[in-house]
């Protein structure tokens, strides 16, 4: 599913809002312990995030990068800009910056994900963030995780996925390192319960 499947859907589908947490035996590299929100899902496919995965770009690299500041600018951005979170979100389109949000800040662009959370890609939200007035909450994220028809339902049916209804404050933590771990005891598991031998029985 692409991020313009995403904006014209019609309703939302039974995975949409729920994190993907990867099982042990995940052979994807790129999915290996991750946790993915789920942005869209229906039968044409799904898109979301890796929500756990760390970026060396920093926001600093990214604003320079675009052109919007000089090297000597970078010392008077607002700390929350110098500080902002960028992650990895997935493999597809991994040079493309998405900002995931709380819906105090919306544009024309911004295309609502749940009641209470907005996604962003375009330019205008990188200037917000940069001038201190961006939204309360946000992660950029490089990239996208997204699946073909069925394919995500075949993965979850493989055992390569755990789902569960996803957790706003787990979202938008910074701390990345045990957000895994965190995320399986949303479901009240013990990470050293879980099978490595994923689609066996």
């Amino acid at each position: 599913m692409s991020l313009s499947t995403l904006k014209n859907r019609r309703e939302r589908g039974f995975l949409d809002g729920q994190f993907l947490i990867a099982m042990p035996g995940m052979e994807d590299r790129n999915f290996h312990r991750t946790v993915v929100y789920i942005c869209a899902h229906s039968d044409a496919g799904a898109m979301g995030f890796v929500i756990n995965r760390a970026q060396k770009l920093t926001f600093t690299d990214v604003l320079l990068h675009l052109e919007m500041i000089k090297d000597d600018d970078a010392i008077v951005l607002p700390q929350g800009a110098r500080d902002f979170p960028i992650q990895t979100g997935g493999p597809v389109e991994s040079g493309r910056g998405f900002v995931l949000h709380s819906d105090d800040y919306l544009s024309d662009s911004s295309i609502p994900v749940s009641d209470d959370i907005s996604l962003t890609a375009t330019l205008d939200i990188v200037r917000a963030i940069s001038k201190g007035s961006g939204p309360k909450r946000a992660t950029m994220l490089l990239g996208y995780a997204g699946w073909g028809a069925g394919q995500l339902e075949a993965e979850i049916g493989n055992n390569g996925w755990l789902n569960c209804p996803a957790n706003e404050e787990l979202i938008f933590d910074r701390s990345l390192d045990n957000k895994y771990d965190r995320a399986l005891a949303l479901m009240g598991i013990n990470p050293a319960m879980l099978s490595p031998h994923a689609g066996h029985s």
